[in-house]
Parts: C-alpha cells; sequence; structure tokens
C-alpha cells in the first residue's frame, strides 16, 4: 500500500539515511522528523522521498552534537538564521576542544574469507561495550546473564546487556555489511582488554566464527568467548512496558552535573515548567520540553547516575508511565541507546496509589 501512495516504509528510510529505525522512532517523538502516514491498525511508519534529505541533514548535524531545538531552527528554511547557529556550534565545539574531522585513513580488510560481517567504527565499538555492560550480572548463577548479546542485521549492530534487574541497549550504524543476520551472546568478563585495544583502531570488522565473535583491525585480531545458551527477549520486555504517561525532553549535562554533585537519592517533580531536581540540600529547575501529566518521583543516584552517564549525545528522553514503574531513558547519536531505570516509590499527593 505504501508503494503505490507513493510513501517509504521506515526501515527503507533507515537505510538510505543512515539512521536506524529506532532513531527515526525518537525523532519522531521528538516532532523533528514525523511520519507523513501511520497506519492506525499497524502502527507502522511511512514517510515521503522528500523526508530522506531531511533525514540525512539530521544525521549529519547530530554527527557534530547540534542540540535537537538547534536542528529545528537549522532545517526551519531559515539560510541566514541556520548559519549563524551553525557557526556558534562550531565555536563552542571548538572552545569545549572538540573536532569534527573526517577520518583520515580508512582501514580495508578482506571479508570474503570472514563470511558473515559487520564493519563499523572501532571506538564506537569500545564505547558501546562499555556502556552495556553495566547491565551485564556480575554472578554466574545464570551464565548468560554474565553475557552481551550482539545482534547484526540490516544496517546495524546491537548490543544488549540485562541482569534482570537492569536492561541496556544500544545500536550501531555500520559503514559496510556483508553476509546475512546473526548473532552471538559474549563473555562481558572479556572485553576490558579488547575495549582498550578498539580505541586505538579507526575501523574494525566484526563477525562471528566457530571459535567465538572475531574482531580484525589494522592487520590484528581478538575473539571473544561466547555463551551458548538462549539469550532472554528483551525485545518483549521492553514492548511490555506500561503506557508513557509523562515524556520530557532536556539537556543531558547539565543534569549529569547536578547527579555528580549528589548523593543517596534524588527527587524529580515534573510539569509544564520544566524539571526540578532536588536532595535533602539542595533544589534545581532545569528547562525541559515536558508532555502529559505532572508527576513526581525518586531515584537512588547508583541507579539513575550511570544511565545518564553513559547517555549518548546532548539531548536525553525520559518517558514515564508511573513513579514505581521503570522509566525509559532514550538517547541518539551514531546510533541509539535505551536504558531501563526502576524509581524509588514515594508517594505524593500528585502520585495517587492506583
Amino acid at each position: 500500500m505504501a508503494e503505490s501512495d507513493g510513501l517509504i516504509t521506515i526501515g527503507v528510510l533507515a537505510r538510505a539515511s543512515g539512521l536506524t529505525a529506532s532513531a527515526l522512532r525518537f525523532y519522531d517523538d521528538c516532532g523533528l522528523l514525523v511520519p507523513a502516514r501511520v497506519d492506525p491498525l499497524t502502527g507502522y511508519r511511512y514517510y515521503t522521498e522528500a523526508q530522506r534529505e531531511r533525514a540525512a541533514l539530521i544525521r549529519r548535524l547530530r554527527t557534530i552534537e547540534v542540540p535537537l531545538d538547534s536542528i529545528s531552527d537549522i532545517l526551519s528554511g531559515d539560510t541566514g538564521r541556520a548559519e549563524q547557529l551553525l557557526d556558534e556550534h562550531v565555536d563552542e565545539l571548538r572552545r569545549r576542544a572538540r573536532t569534527a574531522a573526517e577520518i583520515a585513513e580508512q582501514i580495508k580488510q578482506t571479508l570474503g574469507s570472514m563470511g558473515d560481517g559487520v564493519t563499523l567504527s572501532a571506538a564506537l565499538l569500545a564505547e558501546a561495550f562499555e556502556q552495556v555492560r553495566a547491565a551485564a550480572a556480575n554472578s554466574r548463577e545464570i551464565p548468560v546473564l554474565a553475557g552481551i548479546l550482539v545482534e547484526a542485521s540490516a544496517n546495524s549492530l546491537t548490543l544488549t546487556a540485562t541482569d534482570r534487574y537492569r536492561l541496556s541497549t544500544r545500536t550501531l550504524v555500520s559503514r559496510d555489511r556483508h553476509g546475512g543476520d546473526w548473532s552471538v551472546v559474549v563473555d562481558a568478563g572479556d572485553l576490558t582488554p579488547i575495549i582498550g585495544w578498539l580505541r586505538l583502531l579507526d575501523e574494525i570488522v566484526a563477525a562471528p566464527t566457530d571459535q567465538g565473535l572475531s574482531l580484525v583491525g589494522d592487520g590484528a585480531e581478538r575473539r571473544c568467548r561466547v555463551i551458548h545458551e538462549p539469550f532472554p527477549d528483551y525485545r518483549a520486555v521492553l514492548s511490555s512496558l506500561a503506557p508513557v504517561r509523562t515524556r520530557v525532553v532536556t539537556a543531558r549535562k547539565p543534569l549529569l552535573t547536578l547527579l555528580e554533585k549528589s548523593s543517596a537519592t534524588m527527587r524529580f517533580e515534573v510539569d509544564h515548567t520544566g524539571l526540578t531536581v532536588s536532595d535533602s540540600d539542595h533544589r534545581h529547575h532545569l528547562p525541559a520540553a515536558v508532555t502529559g501529566s505532572a508527576i513526581d518521583l525518586s531515584f537512588s543516584i547508583t541507579t539513575l547516575l550511570p544511565a545518564i552517564h553513559t547517555a549518548l549525545g546532548p539531548d536525553l528522553m525520559l518517558d514515564i508511565a508511573a513513579p514505581d514503574l521503570p522509566i525509559v531513558l532514550r538517547s541518539a547519536t551514531d546510533g541509539d541507546l535505551t536504558t531501563l531505570a526502576m524509581p524509588t516509590w514515594q508517594a505524593t499527593d500528585r502520585n495517587p496509589k492506583p
């Protein structure tokens, strides 16, 4: 039906723009790239051909960490305003000693002898391993929970870990792909030296082998042991979450700064004016785009801080169902990261217990 209507699916747009499907859903929820049509029965999103260019521009702007509100202004059609915002952003990047330089040299890999393989940024893979392994189990009581699920499909590589109390999943956009879909569960305990090695490289090829997961870069190879047990169906966990009651989009860095200076429990008060964060000694108001009902909830710093510390990009989206149910923290740049964090229930007048 979509093809005859001149529309394209979210999967086609993802491959054409270099964004993942879940990143496109993130930008839909933010109002930055709203589908031309959503099927009322299936919920499938469809886009016009003209939206390919906008999606590609969003991808480029997010690569250099342009905030969501600035992207909206840049793409509004006012060329002068767009140039001003871009110049200001680049100046800010220089002041923070960041660069957006092109990769000076690309390492070419021979994929023919490796069968199924995915080529991607070694630095991003190292970052993703570091982020999701915090949610892997420390004990071996259930061996597979001490592992990280690595899945290759379409134009992406997805890493997921869970210890049944926490869950973290990140998707990376691949640079090249050879062969079919595959998945393995790697032992998280093997990753510390491999992460250090990956950070020294520009590009890596990941491929499954009989001996484990093979990582090849700059003429060298490392292997990760695999755990031969079925990984929990984390997608079922995510799809069964309660409906979102309140959504908050706020800048990640100011929130992270507040949490790093606090201890014990932090209280979040969300209403139409934004987000107020407080502990026993301090109270701070942060600008935020809020949709939905006012709500109060509390978090243990040990639960919330790691989730926000490892989030991607300058912006953070919090999807809140209730003050006693897991919240979903979402962020997107160079792929996307989703983390579940459990609040500490505290009844208030604005939070009647159902």
